[in-house]
């Protein structure tokens, strides 16, 4: 297939990768090109403009905001109006989602996914995608090219990002009450790794007990798989959700505040599960 790739971060770069080993055609897009060398060495061509890689079937976006991706589609060279259909895998408000579904002249397709750069690697991602039937029919063989399970949600776009959105408050609901577990624990003499075996070991035997819990066991919060500025992004756009649909999440605050704390004081580049840091120091632990 003729796919077009735009956003070549951490994630972008191993899905476009994968893409190119599956033996699709790419052409691909970076604001900076330099990233591209990698993927033009293993195959892919390189765009100038965004529109020139929305020339083929398909043209996937990851982008790391709502700005980004109005930038790729509407702005100057942009993919509004290109013939491909666009497949957006960012993190993107419900309304941008809804914005680009009714304007994408070659059909739209939300496609969210679940997963750290490791398992964009590896090919592992899980894909939430949303949108017409015959779109998504097209989409399976390039979602089986970078992730392991894909979920329909439905036809409406705008409802992977709702679920993606979700999840991820979820995610950060577990590193919350992980980071406040193993500070009550340490604080208490019991080793941090020691909970975590515990707890893993009994009832909390799942993927992100155990991804997340080692980051913060092992205080790996840099080089960020996924940087806190990008968590609280997201976490905004839940509560924009969450403020439209008239949702309390009290929770959401706290966790909202404790990544304005952790990039405050230990800078932008650490990961999101360095909320952990702002519950230690609450607790006098530093």
């Amino acid at each position: 297939m003729k796919i077009g790739f735009i956003g070549l971060g951490q994630m972008g770069s191993a899905m476009a990768a994968n893409l190119v080993k599956a033996g699709h055609d790419v052409t691909v897009w970076n604001r900076s090109p330099d990233k591209a060398e990698a993927l033009v060495e293993a195959g892919a061509t390189l765009a100038d403009r965004p529109v020139d890689a929305a020339q083929g079937d398909v043209v996937m976006t990851m982008l790391a905001d709502d700005r980004a991706v109005e930038a790729v589609v509407y702005g100057e060279g942009g993919i509004r109006a290109a013939p491909a259909l666009h497949i957006s895998h960012s993190t993107i408000g419900v309304a941008l989602a809804d914005r680009l579904a009714a304007d994408a002249a070659g059909g739209f397709v939300s496609a969210p996914v679940f997963g750290r750069p490791v398992a964009a690697q590896a090919a592992k991602l899980f894909v939430v995608a949303a949108g017409a039937p015959a779109d998504l029919d097209i989409c399976e063989p390039l979602f089986a090219a970078i992730g392991q399970r894909t979920f329909r949600i439905g036809e409406t776009p705008s409802a992977a990002n709702l679920v993606k959105l979700s999840g991820n408050f979820m995610i950060m609901a577990a590193v919350e009450a992980m980071a406040e577990a193993m500070t009550l624990a340490e604080k208490g003499g019991i080793d941090r790794r020691m909970l975590l075996d515990v707890l893993t070991g009994t009832l909390f035997d799942a993927p992100i007990y155990h991804t997340y819990g080692d980051i913060l066991v092992e205080d790996r919060f840099r080089p960020a798989g996924f940087a806190a500025p990008l968590g609280l992004k997201d976490m905004t756009l839940v509560d924009t959700a969450a403020t439209h649909l008239r949702v309390p999440m009290p929770l959401l605050g706290i966790v909202r505040d404790h990544l304005k704390s952790a990039i405050a004081t230990e800078g932008e580049d650490v990961d999101w599960a360095g909320v952990a840091l702002a519950v230690r120091r609450n607790a006098g632990i530093g």
